[in-house]
């Protein structure tokens, strides 16, 4: 056999059971931070001999042992797995043979062909591990391996590959779709709208996404139009729970977030009040993702300590109004309005009347994340009229403070 390489034969694919069981890293650098995680992650008693290590391994001190000096072989006594992790290929060479003298496999990140054991390409989804490798020689190819693996796991995401769990079991998940864009969704959000029987879908939920669903899927829509039609709060709590008591895997499909006035808690409630198993899967909140897509940041450094966040859908003064308003003007921060394109002329006198300068920076973004999306740019003086001259219509996240300026000046 001396006169073959590793490499000349195929490997033998395994999945290594390292909880509780000694592993060692050495090396401290880049390749060491990215292997160390996962091995934590299995359970590994990892120790890491290197003299020096990144900040990120340095702060993983509570959960590995680290022999801050040069390698000996007696680090790797009583070791079940090994990697070779420095940029000194004869410090590699050495840890080789010392785990060649101990039976134990030894991973080599300089030179796959004198190693005795490869790390895959490796990937997650839903309780499935996908490992890809080459087999190593002149078909070793990591980008070959690591494009296979996203490929497979982007399969099992978007339903091409039906890698899903027996459990079908009958509830109600609330769905956060994000801001719009149907690549904003999550993966376990996008998982949960193909794993359903039944989606109950609002209007600004990413409607794309639909045309993914089985043919069998029933959609049911409970839009709620600005001043038009719109399906009432106690309908939709009744009809997810009716649909998760008749057997059905229930998907109640939301923009944004669940919880960001997303009424979702008042459905929580209705399904635990009904004994209908519920879970929530959260969603990008708009009014953090839309001004980030915009490129404006709700807080900076030196700008702003806070931000907050309101709903714009009542004015200011309404008898039904839980804001304080004169609280808010004396605010310095940024302020983030939703669902207040209506009474936004409203909320600028009265943050005016507050103490906020008229110049304040405005910003209303359109449509955020849609191929439509628009900023118009505004002050608290200017506001009201910038909004009929531009033609502003809902949706639009309004973005209120001097971050603003850092997205104009940009």
């Amino acid at each position: 056999m001396s006169d073959f390489l590793v490499s000349d034969f195929p490997t033998y694919p395994a999945g290594l059971r390292l909880n509780g069981r000694k592993v060692v890293v050495v090396g401290g650098g880049a390749v060491a931070q990215r292997r160390v995680p996962g091995l934590i992650a299995a359970g590994a008693l990892v120790t890491v001999v290197s003299p020096d290590v990144t900040p990120s391994i340095e702060g993983l001190a509570a959960e590995i042992t680290w022999i801050a000096r040069d390698f000996e072989p007696s680090d790797l006594d009583g070791s079940w797995y090994v990697i070779a992790a420095t940029d000194d290929a004869a410090v590699n060479a050495a840890v080789g043979a010392a785990a060649e003298v101990r039976h134990t496999f030894c991973v080599r990140a300089d030179s796959a062909a004198e190693a005795t054991a490869w790390t895959p390409s490796v990937g997650h989804h839903d309780g499935i591990t996908v490992a890809v490798m080459s087999d190593g020689g002149a078909h070793r190819n990591p980008r070959r391996t690591a494009a296979l693996r996203d490929d497979i796991v982007a399969g099992m995401q978007d339903g091409r590959i039906d890698a899903r769990s027996a459990d079908h079991s009958p509830g109600v998940v609330l769905v956060g779709g994000g801001p719009g864009d149907p690549d904003l969704i999550t993966v376990a959000g996008r998982r949960a709208l193909l794993d359903a029987d039944v989606v109950v879908a609002d209007r600004l939920a990413p409607r794309e996404l639909l045309g993914m669903l089985r043919d069998d899927v029933e959609l049911i829509d409970v839009a709620k139009l600005p001043r038009g039609r719109s399906a009432s709060q106690e309908f939709i709590n009744s009809v997810i729970v009716e649909k998760a008591l008749e057997g059905k895997r229930v998907a109640r499909y939301k923009g944004g977030d669940n919880f960001v006035f997303g009424r979702g808690f008042e459905e929580i409630i209705a399904c635990r009040e009904a004994g209908v198993p519920v879970r929530v899967i959260p969603g990008l909140t708009s009014p953090v993702s839309v001004p980030g897509l915009a490129g404006i940041p709700v807080t900076h450094r030196g700008v702003t300590h806070e931000f907050t966040v309101i709903s714009g859908h009542i004015p200011p003064g309404h008898p039904d109004s839980l804001v304080n308003w004169a609280a808010v003007g004396q605010m310095t921060g940024t302020v983030v309005l939703m669902m207040a394109v209506e009474n936004a002329p409203a909320i600028a006198s009265s943050l005016l009347a507050g103490g906020r300068p008229a110049s304040t920076p405005v910003a209303v973004i359109c449509d955020g994340s849609m191929p439509t999306e628009r900023t118009v740019f505004s002050t608290l003086g200017t506001l009201a009229y910038d909004l009929v001259v531009h033609s502003v219509l809902p949706p639009a996240i309004i973005v209120i403070g001097e971050v603003v300026r850092l997205a104009q000046h940009g």
